[in-house]
Parts: structure tokens; sequence; C-alpha cells
């Protein structure tokens, strides 16, 4: 099998490589001339009639209504609160997550007496308990913070949980014979073993932060894009609301790629300490 001797790769690898990377190019254009098209048939749509450009808005619309809104500032200021609310919940579930995870693993009784409250909490449709936060907190961004954290919070105490109690036995065995602590297995072993369960989490947990912040918008806040949602429906701005949400799914995008480029760089990491 020959060898490349510029980097030491066989020809085989090298192209595996380049298949790797085709393949991914081919995947990125297919991406974006599906995103093309379905932006021409929206707009063209919308032009010819077959649907109604009040109602569905389009993307020339949209375009005009960013504009609008991002010169008075307005456009910025809800998507400012959203995105405040996101990452305050998002940072308070990680914080309770592993706090709680550590918790549980580190006491069996405890772990046995809570669970099943976690698993009760957990399958609890979230909307539900929105309006019994406003009645306890009040119509403010605590409300909303909370009601984003209780959707996803127990979900993510349950998975570190059970990953952290999951982790290869005899990892943890041998840190006990060499006579370490259970905090030594805690710091050695359990967390750094579950990074990639923490950072697929993140990923999961910063959509439903959003979705979380967004229902709370819609019930309790004065600001937010969730917010503009429901006023721009009340007034038929429809163009706000149809913006708004072009607006959540761009965040949302944005959001996800950046805990990719963390979850790549530490998979490159991992892979140059081996």
């Amino acid at each position: 099998m020959k060898a490349d001797k510029s980097n030491g790769m066989s020809a085989a690898q090298t192209e595996y490589l380049k298949r790797c990377v085709r393949q991914k190019r081919i995947v990125r254009m297919w991406q974006w001339l599906l995103l093309l098209l379905f932006l021409f048939l929206w707009e063209g749509g919308a032009r010819l009639g077959i649907i109604n450009a009040f109602v569905f808005s389009s993307p020339v619309r949209i375009v005009k209504t960013i504009v609008s809104m991002s010169k008075d500032g307005m456009l910025w200021y809800h998507t400012g609160i959203t995105l405040l609310e996101t990452f305050a919940s998002f940072f308070l579930i990680l914080f309770l997550g592993i706090g709680c995870a550590v918790l549980l693993w580190w006491n069996e009784t405890l772990s046995k007496v809570f669970e099943p409250y976690l698993v009760v909490l957990n399958s609890l449709p979230k909307s539900a308990l929105a309006p019994v936060f406003i009645v306890w907190l009040g119509a403010n961004m605590k409300t909303i913070i909370v009601a984003a954290v209780s959707v996803a919070v127990f979900g993510s105490i349950l998975t570190l949980y059970h990953s952290f109690s999951e982790m290869e036995a005899d990892k943890v065995m041998l840190i006990y014979t060499l006579g370490g602590t259970k905090k030594d297995a805690l710091s050695k072993v359990i967390l750094p073993g579950n990074i990639p369960t923490l950072i697929s989490l993140m990923k999961v947990n910063l959509g439903l932060s959003l979705v979380g912040v967004i229902i709370g918008e819609f019930l309790a806040a004065k600001a937010g894009l969730g917010y503009l949602i429901i006023y721009g429906s009340q007034v038929f701005k429809l163009d706000w609301v149809i913006t708004s949400i072009v607006l959540l799914c761009l965040i949302s995008a944005l959001l996800y790629q950046g805990i990719s480029r963390i979850e790549r760089r530490n998979t490159r990491s991992e892979h140059a300490s081996h």
C-alpha cells in the first residue's frame, strides 16, 4: 500500500478524506439550493397571488420589515431580550443539571428517593405550569426564565445522572484501588468521561431554552420576539409575526452551530490526546 510522503498517510486514507470533503461540499450545496428554491417559490407564490402575501408575507417583505424595524432599534431590542432570557435559562439549566446530577450520583439513597419525582416532573407538560408561574412570580422576566428552565432541567438531571451511573466501573474501581476518594473518581473519571454527553445535552437544551422562553413570552412578556409574535397577530401586522419566526429560526441555527463547533474542538482535542 503506497503512502503519501507529504503527510504520512496511505493513498487509501487520502482518497477517503477526499471523498468525505466532496460529500460535505455536495451536502452543503444541496442545502443552499433547497433554501434558495424555497425562498424563490415563496416569493413567486406571493407575487403571483398563489398565496396571500398579507397572511404569509414574502422574503422581500420580511427584508423590508427587518430594515424598517432595525432603523428605530425595535428589532434589536426585542431580539436582545429574547437572547438574554435564553442564555440566562440555558446557563441555569446547565448549572442545576450538573449540580443535581452530581448530588444524586454522590448519594445513592438520595437518588432512589428523588428519581421517581424527577421522572414525573420531566413528563409533565411545561406549558401547563406557565400560568401558575405567572400567579406566583408575576408577569415579568423572572417568570419567563423560570418557565424556560422548567422545560429542560428535569430531563437534564436524569440524563446526566444515568450517564454518570453508567460510567465504566473498572475505571472508578481503579481510582479507589489506588487510594482515591469519591471526589477523585468524580474529578478524574466521571466528569471528564461525560464531556461528550454534556455537550450533546447542551445542544438540546439551547433549543429547549428558546422554546421555553417563547412560551413564557407568549403569556407574560412585554418585550421579546414571542411578545412581538402575539402583538403582531393581534394588530394584524403579520409581517412582524413572520419576521419574528424567521429570526427565531436563524437564532436557533446559529446557537446550534456554536455548540457544534465546541463539540468538534473537543473531539479534535480527544483525538490529539490519544
